[in-house]
Order: C-alpha cells, then sequence, then structure tokens
C-alpha cells in the first residue's frame, strides 16, 4: 500500500514540475515577442474579404440597381468582358463605403489594355456621371501597348492617375497577374501603392501638398475630384477585358 502511495506521490510531483517548467519557458519570450505575435495574430482577422470566389455579393454598377453580363465570375476571379450592347460605361463599385484601409488584390490585363481602381467614390450619377470624377484612381494599364503610357509615367500602371508616377515598372506582362496593395491612411496623411512586392509610388493622402499636386492636374477645375475621405472602392470599365481576384481590405480607422 506504502508502495503505490510513492508511486502515486512521484506521479503528482513529475505532472508539476513538467506544467512549471512549461510555465517559465512561457514567461521566458520577451514582451515584444509576445506583443509581436499578438499583432499579427490581430492583422490576420483584420481582413475582410470583397469577393467570395462565386458571385458579386457586396458589389453593385454605380448608379444602378443592376449587373450586366459584362461582368462575371470565372475561375474564381471577377473578369470584364466589354460588350457592344452597353452604350455606357459600367464601372463595379463595392457596397460597403470605407475611410481609411489597406486594399490587397490581383489583376491582370488584356493587351492593349485600360482600368483602374478608384477610391473614396461618391455613388452620385444625377451630379457625377463617371466614379473618376471623385475617386482618385490607381492606374491599372499595358505599359507597352496602350498609348497613354506616352502621355508620361504618372498614367503608367501602378500611378496615382495624373498625379503621382511610380518610381520603377515593375509590372508583369499583360496577360500576368499582378499584386497590388493601396495603403490610403488619413490619420497619418500617407497613402501608396505597393506593386508586386516593391513599394513604386508614395503621396500624401490630403492636405496642401495633394491640393498642390491637384491643381496641376486634368482634375484641377473638377468639383467634387478628391474631396471625400469617405466612400466606395470602384473597379473600372474602360472598355478593356480585365481580371481581379483575391480582394480583401484591412479598416485602419
Amino acid at each position: 500500500m506504502k508502495k503505490q502511495f510513492l508511486i502515486l506521490a512521484c506521479s503528482v510531483l513529475a505532472l508539476t514540475a513538467c506544467k512549471n517548467e512549461n510555465k517559465e519557458k512561457e514567461e521566458e519570450k520577451s514582451p515584444n515577442e509576445n506583443k509581436e505575435m499578438a499583432q499579427e495574430n490581430n492583422e490576420n482577422n483584420e481582413w475582410i474579404s470583397l469577393f467570395n470566389g462565386k458571385n458579386l455579393e457586396g458589389w453593385k454598377v454605380y448608379g444602378k440597381d443592376s449587373i450586366s453580363d459584362q461582368w462575371q465570375v470565372k475561375d474564381g476571379a471577377i473578369v470584364f468582358v466589354p460588350s457592344e450592347k452597353e452604350k455606357s460605361a459600367e464601372n463595379l463599385i463595392t457596397k460597403e463605403q470605407f475611410t481609411s484601409f489597406e486594399l490587397s488584390l490581383d489583376w491582370k490585363i488584356s493587351e492593349g489594355g485600360n482600368s483602374g481602381v478608384m477610391y473614396a467614390v461618391q455613388d452620385n450619377p444625377e451630379k457625377y456621371s463617371e466614379p473618376y470624377m471623385t475617386g482618385p484612381e490607381i492606374q491599372i494599364l499595358d505599359n507597352q501597348r496602350h498609348p497613354d503610357a506616352k502621355n508620361g509615367p504618372n498614367r503608367t500602371a501602378g500611378a496615382l492617375y495624373d498625379l503621382y508616377p511610380p518610381s520603377k515598372d515593375v509590372t508583369k506582362p499583360a496577360g500576368e497577374w499582378n499584386h497590388e496593395v493601396i495603403r490610403i491612411d488619413h490619420e497619418n496623411n500617407q497613402g501608396s501603392v505597393t506593386l508586386n512586392g516593391t513599394k513604386i509610388v508614395e503621396f500624401p493622402a490630403h492636405g496642401p501638398d495633394w491640393d498642390k499636386q491637384v491643381e496641376n492636374s486634368k482634375f484641377k477645375d473638377w468639383e467634387g475630384f478628391g474631396k471625400n475621405r469617405t466612400g466606395h472602392i470602384a473597379l473600372q470599365d474602360h472598355g478593356h477585358k480585365v481580371w481581379f481576384k483575391d480582394i480583401k481590405i484591412k479598416p485602419l480607422d
């Protein structure tokens, strides 16, 4: 009986020692290491998917209640296929609006194609016929074939259109996927575009420097351009075939 008691006591002591050892190892981690792990877990949970890969739930056409078959979902991507039946542009916008955010997506453009991603778009077709009249545009372009690339670097892929040019051309050829991250941070007055892992554009999100740049652009006399901090995300119909996938957003406010 005493022998059994001794065996039981030793087992309890061994289990307690093991637990204490694990606790000590956990406590050995530096505060910074624990903070980094918490931040990483938090960041992973903050991303919101804007496209489920199956349908256009969460999206609408600018100024309209219906979406034509120009906008399709194929092989897990949103595809714009221009149709001669549609007489006016059909730009796709999110139903939800955003202010400060990080937007991550993949895009590819057809040969000679042109498109774009806009933010802070105001869905007010009675006053503004196109979303680009209010929303600044991050250019999507076949730099090798589309003539707009010859109008200056601030018209090439990745540029904040007609405002801030990319520092270099890191685009993949037409027909290949590009990964883009657009960051708009109004609290810290910072904007940036990162294309295929390289930050190629940095700009103020608002303020005197922004106003000065607009003053020297084609948008100089556009009443509503860049005036709002909150608005819709738009995918542009520029009459050329374009693909988008893996679209997600992380609100910063």
